[in-house]
């Protein structure tokens, strides 16, 4: 008989919780909330994006994000240019400074990353970054 093992979430749940709550005074540090993260994360990765695409990428219904784009826009994050093809359409792309940002509180969290992971040996690090990198990647 198989040894009986918790659900998946039940297991990730708690980890998510202890990262999540080591992501949030980085974010604040950089005067970026976890949304707004989550779209300079999109916009680095695929530059140029209309809102109602960057809404569907992050998960976020397009209406809802519209405060974090003004509060990116409004601190130089993020701009918002009308598109050539349609004036109703808004092109949205991260500016260098965004990117700097972006990319230094990914650092800053991934080294806090690092800190929990401690308690796995090197090798099985690496495995466990891979296969979450390959659950995500695959989803």
């Amino acid at each position: 008989m198989a040894t009986e093992r918790p659900d998946l979430a039940a297991m990730l749940y708690p980890l998510v919780r202890e990262l999540i709550a080591l992501e949030l005074p980085v974010l604040a540090a950089h005067e970026v909330s976890m949304w707004g993260y989550s779209v300079l994360t999109a916009l680095d990765d695929t530059p140029v994006r209309t809102q109602a695409a960057l809404a569907e990428a992050i998960g976020a219904d397009k209406s809802r994000i519209i405060g974090t784009l003004d509060e990116l826009q409004r601190s130089g994050l993020i701009e918002r240019t009308p598109d050539p093809a349609d004036r109703r359409v808004r092109l949205l792309s991260i500016t260098p400074q965004g990117r700097r940002v972006r990319r230094t509180v990914r650092k800053e969290i991934q080294a806090q990353e690092e800190q929990v992971l401690t308690a796995l040996a090197p090798a099985d690090r690496k495995t466990f970054v891979r296969i979450l990198q390959e659950l995500h990647t695959s989803r």
